[in-house]
């Protein structure tokens, strides 16, 4: 079988990545999800999901109920890794393409790249807060903390997936706190059945339809060559660099970038070396960082 794989063109390749990714994470692929994502036809598609069946026979079953098919409890992927990060960063794969007009060729040699080690998602776990996402519906789960790190019974309606760059959380509203928490999917130990559509009216999120000016300047305690050097690294147009997002995702951007979320006091080297840029103005993001996160 290794010899098969090796062989299969490109673009059958991201077709077989593609049904193993959709059928592990969202629970059901149907020749649909072929045909609209690669522009091909449904007897194309149907041929794929044949072919890769052949590859990896145990993996799939057909349901006749969902007139689909579904991932088996043997499930064992063969072109991809099994990481949530693979799935969802799928979802994102349009903000990828944004702006391309050709096809780019990567070196294959003398690269490196540092990847973090992978975070805790379990796939029953992420179909279920998918769906309840799609689907706007209440969903019941047991969420570790650091407050409560055996985890508790929480309910909540999650409407929106994030990645703070290094690790995913899924943004919804509690109904312990009667507010709008970032869940991390590693720390959520169970879901229970999806609870139906809310029956009350939800409160608006505004920390994310609501947009925050983020204006970075470096760090004041750099020599003028070190600022100078900043500014050009990070392509700054001026002498600051503003950055536009969701306010609930401001200090995550901020902890991404290695910008201190609080005003430095430290001017030892070391503190300056490890953050070459702070905000100009700390006070617009003074009462964002508790309502960001589920503690």
């Amino acid at each position: 079988m290794i010899e098969e794989t090796e062989n299969l063109k490109w673009e059958v390749l991201l077709r077989y990545r593609y049904i193993e990714i959709i059928a592990l994470w969202e629970g059901r692929l149907t020749t649909n999800h072929l045909c609209n994502t690669f522009g091909i036809r449904r007897q194309q598609a149907s041929r794929d999901i044949s072919h890769y069946k052949t590859l990896a026979e145990h993996n799939l079953d057909y349901d006749t109920s969902l007139k689909g098919y579904t991932p088996s409890p043997s499930f064992q992927p063969i072109f991809t890794k099994g990481y949530v990060d693979e799935y969802l960063n799928l979802l994102d794969s349009h903000s990828l393409l944004d702006g391309f007009v050709q096809r780019i060729d990567l070196p294959s040699a003398n690269t490196f790249v540092i990847r973090a080690p992978q975070r805790r998602a379990e796939p029953e776990i992420v179909r279920k807060v998918v769906e309840a996402c799609r689907t706007k519906q209440r969903l019941e789960l047991n969420y570790a903390s650091m407050t409560n790190p055996t985890g508790e019974e929480r309910i909540i309606v999650p409407h929106a997936l994030v990645s703070s760059g290094y690790r995913w959380h899924v943004r919804a509203y509690c109904e312990k706190n009667r507010d709008y928490r970032d869940f991390v999917l590693g720390r959520i130990l169970e879901c229970g059945d999806l609870m139906g559509e809310v029956e009350y009216e939800l409160p608006d999120d505004s920390l994310w339809h609501e947009q925050i000016e983020l204006r970075l300047i470096p760090n004041p305690h750099l020599t003028p060559e070190q600022r100078t050097l900043v500014r050009h690294e990070r392509c700054f147009q001026g002498d600051v660099l503003i950055l536009k997002t969701r306010k609930a995702t401001a200090v995550y951007l901020l902890q991404l970038l290695q910008v201190p979320t609080s005003p430095p006091s430290n001017e030892s080297t070391d503190h300056v070396n490890a953050n070459p840029m702070v905000l100009e103005d700390y006070e617009v993001i003074e009462n964002l960082q508790f309502k960001r996160r589920q503690r």
